[in-house]
């Protein structure tokens, strides 16, 4: 059963154009979106929800990934959204690619970020060192974001050194006000629901070929939870795809380069979508 997720307008939602539905990764939450939201909706309409079991829309049991398809088109209909364009970062992009396969007539475009349909990590084991090094950057950035001493002491040595490669203080400010918060806002079950897809080992490469619509696919080249290779695969694989892969960056690339990915995608809807 579908449940009312909680979510945020933007835009000129008088204009003629079409809206986009903005889905956040994992752990994450609309606000999180606001990166590009913040840019887009000064001339496009935004629809940004918090997927079940994060940030505002959250349950009380277990739910299988197939869920949130059924809470995205509930919300649709909700708003009386027959098209839109869907921009998905990471674990967003592969539910953008399944809402693109159930409802073809409904999704016109897509905007992947850091995502694949076939998502693979090169992501090296854990340690405790890491967990400890990054627990203490991540407090001492909540208590005063962007510090430039916390980044160099803590950050750089702590598991931020896998999410982005540039360290600017605008990056760790996005991690305190937007990351902090969703990670402590995603629920067990979202956990749970993610796990087990992977662990079932998901792959839609396949059935991309089947998908008309225009579809942008961004990447950062030192990603290393979904890497910009598995990311090429299904850019590739894509009939009408436009790749772009960002140099010196990583998983969380849109907080690092936020000017130059926004503007990607301003260029890219307006060669597409200006006439409708």
């Amino acid at each position: 059963m579908a449940i009312n997720l909680d979510y945020s307008l933007a835009g000129p939602w008088d204009s003629s154009r079409i809206p986009l539905l903005c889905l956040h990764g994992h752990p994450g939450s609309k606000a999180c979106m606001q990166v590009f939201t913040q840019s887009l909706a000064q001339s496009w309409p935004t629809l940004t929800p918090d997927l079940r079991g994060y940030g505002q829309s959250q349950v009380r049991r277990p739910f299988p990934m197939s869920q949130h398809l059924l809470d995205l088109d509930q919300l649709l209909r909700d708003r009386q959204i027959d098209e839109c364009v869907v921009l998905g970062w990471s674990l967003g992009g592969i539910l953008s690619l399944e809402l693109a396969l159930a409802q073809p007539q409904r999704v016109k475009g897509m905007i992947l970020i850091a995502s694949a349909a076939d998502p693979r990590s090169s992501h090296p084991p854990i340690t405790w060192q890491d967990n400890v090094l990054t627990a203490i950057a991540s407090l001492l950035n909540r208590w005063k974001p962007g510090w430039p001493w916390n980044i160099r002491q803590f950050g750089q040595r702590s598991l931020y050194r896998y999410l982005v490669q540039t360290h600017r203080p605008q990056t760790y400010r996005y991690l305190a006000r937007d990351a902090w918060p969703a990670f402590f806002r995603t629920s067990k079950f979202a956990h749970r629901s993610l796990q087990e897809a992977l662990r079932q080992g998901y792959n839609r490469e396949a059935q991309l070929a089947s998908i008309p619509c225009p579809v942008l696919v961004l990447a950062g080249e030192g990603d290393r939870h979904i890497t910009a290779r598995s990311s090429y695969r299904t850019a590739c694989e894509l009939p009408r795809s436009t790749w772009i892969c960002y140099p010196h960056c990583a998983h969380l690339f849109p907080w690092e380069y936020p000017e130059e990915i926004n503007a990607a995608i301003h260029q890219w809807l307006s060669q597409h979508f200006d006439s409708f």
